[in-house]
């Protein structure tokens, strides 16, 4: 036997020793490295093909080719090996059981503040009112000048409103749903009975009860013959749907440029029952501040071409935020914002 010979025969005996020795798809591929790599005793020994005549050289090169096939072929079977019980393993893994109950994912649920919007709304519809809305951004007429809110108004300034660039103090968002008491009875007849939900935009420094922006509701009632006492029956009926009904309220004296007079909702405490001792909801007050309302301002009437002779009515305004806060005990209406399931999620079961 040619020294040549030995040596092909040598790297093919070290390569199926290696290859036979492998135990994964890494230690297999080190093998193949090794065996039929550029360093490897194979690619060693033929490079000694030409050194060698030429009828030995043709013999070399059929041997050479011949142990090349068969330390492929077994590292293709070896490999076939392992990746059959590669796959095996992986079906084990990955099996799925299809007797058992499906993952059930979790499902959603209205945010609460929209929850509260939904539930004012309703009780008002109850009590025969219909919805409307109005545009976010608006016109300073509405928002202002029909509401008796002249242009050295402190709420007019920059620091409090938002203004559109470009317009001036012509075009702002709204800072309440108050200017769709205008439009509305600017293109409707009285009898008017209308509560408006929106967005509402202000100036705030924000705390655990101002945002810059949030929900509100109005709602506007215009016919003949009202009187204060419609509005206290009205929203006495709205709070004890809300709050409890055996609550008691109250209006309290309050100035609003657009309704004359004017009061704002209080109460009663529904944690101390209007005791007041030591409460940390009322703050010792007994009562609780709700929203602000009053009788719709006679220059209201004439803006919009009614007689105020012959017709009266009333107006609210609530923050969602605010009751849906008293409503379900939340120290911080920023809660409602910040997207934490934690918070959000104890609101799921809530009708």
């Amino acid at each position: 036997m040619s020294e040549l010979q030995a040596l092909l025969e040598q790297a093919r005996a070290e390569g199926l020793a290696r290859i036979a020795e492998a135990e994964d798809l890494v230690s297999l591929n080190e093998a193949r490295v090794r065996t039929l790599g550029r360093k490897a005793p194979l690619s060693q020994a033929r490079s000694g093909l030409g050194k060698v005549d030429e009828n030995e050289r043709k013999v070399m090169g059929r041997l050479a080719n011949e142990v090349q096939k068969e330390l492929e072929a077994a590292l293709q079977a070896k490999q076939e090996v392992f990746q059959a019980a590669e796959l095996e393993q992986r079906w084990e893994r990955e099996r799925i059981d299809v007797t058992l109950p499906g993952a059930v994912p979790p499902l959603g649920a209205l945010h609460p503040l929209t929850k509260t919007i939904w539930e004012i709304v309703d009780i008002f519809i109850g009590l025969g009112y219909s919805v409307a809305e109005g545009p976010e951004v608006e016109l300073s007429l509405y928002n202002f000048d029909a509401l008796n809110t002249p242009p050295a108004h402190p709420a007019r300034s920059a620091q409090d409103t938002f203004y559109v660039d470009g317009a001036g103090e012509e075009v702002c968002l709204r800072t309440q749903t108050s200017p769709m008491q205008m439009r509305i009875m600017e293109t409707e007849a009285p009898p008017i009975y209308v509560v408006v939900p929106g967005r509402v935009y202000r100036r705030e420094a924000e705390d655990a009860t101002h945002t810059s922006q949030f929900a509100q509701i109005e709602g506007l009632a215009v016919d003949e013959g009202i009187t204060m006492g419609d509005l206290k029956g009205s929203l006495s009926a709205f709070a004890r749907a809300i709050f409890g009904g055996d609550l008691d309220v109250r209006l309290r004296p309050h100035y609003f440029p657009f309704t004359e007079p004017s009061a704002e909702l209080d109460v009663q405490c529904f944690v101390c029952r209007g005791s007041g001792s030591g409460c940390r909801m009322c703050k010792g007050e007994g009562w609780i501040e709700v929203l602000g309302c009053g009788m719709v301002d006679p220059a209201l009437f004439e803006w919009a071409g009614h007689d105020p002779e012959r017709y009266s009515g009333f107006a609210f305004g609530m923050g969602v935020e605010r009751i849906a806060a008293l409503a379900h005990g939340v120290s911080d209406i920023r809660y409602f914002y910040d997207n934490d399931l934690r918070f959000l999620s104890q609101f799921r079961g809530i009708a």
